[in-house]
């Protein structure tokens, strides 16, 4: 019997040695692994004990590696405490080990339809460094108050022990807030927690609001998981968006703010994600200017944010095919070393100054670097990092990370390949999503597939729709080949 699921495993293996990525642990760190036993634990005078308070995770279904969690308290003048709490995983994964190898090479666990190849052993990540329910473990804590209004008001960080009361999945907290279902057995079976993510919910939709009316980008892309019916692979699953996963998304862009905060108030390096403002701004008046709408001849993301608001309303259904080229429009973000006291460089797509990543340390190694900066900044310690080291660093972890999407890019396309394969000489509708002197890609309508136009292209832009005809698939380099019709 023929397995579309051992096929992409391969693949996906041949992917990572490809791009450099290592898609096994050497010798030396899993020697390293066998002797890490038991969770870290730290007696130190500063470290507050809050297993007291009401700590859930919110993740998807299938996720171990659990990197946050978030608790709530509602204030006398109305503003709410926020408190995210993150994995300590520095606690056993130290500089320079064997282990922090294999993380600083990859920089990042890689997802890939064939396999998933974690920056650190699942011992670790889905485990010992893992905020897993009913387990007491060490984290870095970012406290904020927020106003009625959705402004942090202050900030600070510290250590801490805590402990997660509940695992919960993001469509069932999401579809009990909508009030689409009722709430998940796990909400119900921990006394008071339904308030409390009612309270989170209304709070991180306050700090929504507050960034898109400075800017903030409203982007919706569409990213497709491949579901399989035990070997065979049967569908490309588009993710969908919804209230928890944005409800996470809103406190996790607020502590990442935080951190650089703190650590500038320390005056720490620190290790910046930022989004230049796009260079083919020209091009995003152009494709707004089809549907009537004029931008300013200068980049500004508030005239766009305005934009990208009207065509949501507009046009729900298509929106994402007319995000995502945008988002290819607007182009990658990066790390950066940055040693400025006023918070600069921007992130353009969040309208913030001042961003770094630092949520999820088992499966991002800038967010170890940003961990490790913190605790020293904490302890009073020397740096860790050099400024030189710092500023490789940030090359590499940008160079890795684009690396990494190729793969993901890669076997999405591998798997895509194996459902269209018998579909050669059906046409379909698509959107541009790519246009250049290297080739011409296009993005399915539905099914939710990319592939390249090999003839028919010229005066193709990014953001045209256009009719295509399938002609050819390569399952084993992820090729699916259309013509223009």
């Amino acid at each position: 019997m023929k397995s579309h699921r051992t096929d992409l495993r391969s693949i996906a293996r041949r992917a990572m040695v490809e791009r450099d990525l290592l898609p096994d642990f050497s010798s030396a760190a899993m020697a390293e692994l066998s002797r890490i036993q038991t969770a870290a634990t730290d007696s130190h005078a500063n470290l507050r004990d809050l297993t007291g308070l009401l700590w859930a995770s919110i993740d998807n279904d299938d996720s171990r590696d659990l990197d946050q969690l978030t608790v709530a308290e509602l204030r006398p003048d109305r503003s709410v405490k926020i408190l995210v709490a993150i994995a300590d995983v520095d606690a056993l994964v130290k500089k320079d080990s064997a282990l922090d190898g294999h993380a600083k090479h990859n920089t990042t666990s890689v997802y890939t339809s064939g396999d998933m190849f974690p920056m650190l052993p699942e011992k670790l990540s889905t485990d010992l460094t893992s905020l897993g329910e009913g387990q007491d473990r060490l984290a870095i804590v970012v406290e904020m108050t927020i106003a009625e209004d959705g402004v942090v008001r202050s900030s600070t960080l510290f250590r801490a022990l805590v402990h997660n009361h509940a695992k919960l999945a993001y469509n069932g907290v999401a579809a009990w807030l909508a009030g689409e279902a009722p709430a998940p057995e796990r909400v119900t079976a921990v006394s008071g927690l339904d308030a409390q993510l009612r309270l989170q919910d209304q709070v991180a939709q306050r700090l929504k609001v507050r960034r898109h009316q400075q800017g903030a980008l409203s982007l919706e892309t569409i990213e497709a998981r491949a579901v399989f019916d035990g070997e065979l692979l049967t569908d490309l699953r588009v993710e969908q968006k919804n209230r928890a996963k944005e409800l996470i998304e809103d406190f996790m862009i607020a502590a990442n703010q935080a951190t650089v905060s703190y650590l500038r108030g320390k005056g720490v390096p620190s290790f910046r994600r930022i989004l230049r403002s796009p260079e083919r701004w020209l091009r995003i008046v152009e494709v707004a200017a089809r549907w009537g709408e004029p931008l300013p001849p200068e980049p500004d993301a508030s005239a766009l944010e305005g934009f990208l608001v009207k065509r949501r309303k507009a046009d729900p259904l298509t929106f994402p095919d007319l995000s995502l080229a945008i988002v290819k429009l607007i182009g990658r973000g990066e790390y950066v070393l940055d040693q400025s006291k006023d918070g600069a460089p921007e992130h353009f797509g969040l309208a913030v100054r001042g961003y770094t990543h630092s949520t999820a340390p088992n499966r991002r190694f800038p967010d170890l670097i940003t961990q490790r900066l913190v605790k020293a900044a904490l302890a009073g310690a020397p740096t860790p990092y050099k400024p030189e080291e710092l500023k490789y660093l940030a090359g590499h972890c940008t160079e890795k990370e684009d690396d990494a999407e190729k793969v993901e890019r890669r076997l999405r396309k591998s798997a895509a390949a194996l459902l269209l394969e018998s579909r050669i000489g059906q046409r379909f509708d698509a959107i541009v999503t790519g246009a250049s002197e290297s080739g011409t890609w296009v993005r399915l309508l539905e099914p939710p597939v990319e592939g390249r136009v090999v003839t028919g292209t010229s005066g193709l832009d990014v953001g045209d729709k256009v009719r295509v005809e399938l002609i050819s698939t390569d399952v084993e380099r992820g090729y699916i080949d259309f013509v223009r019709v």
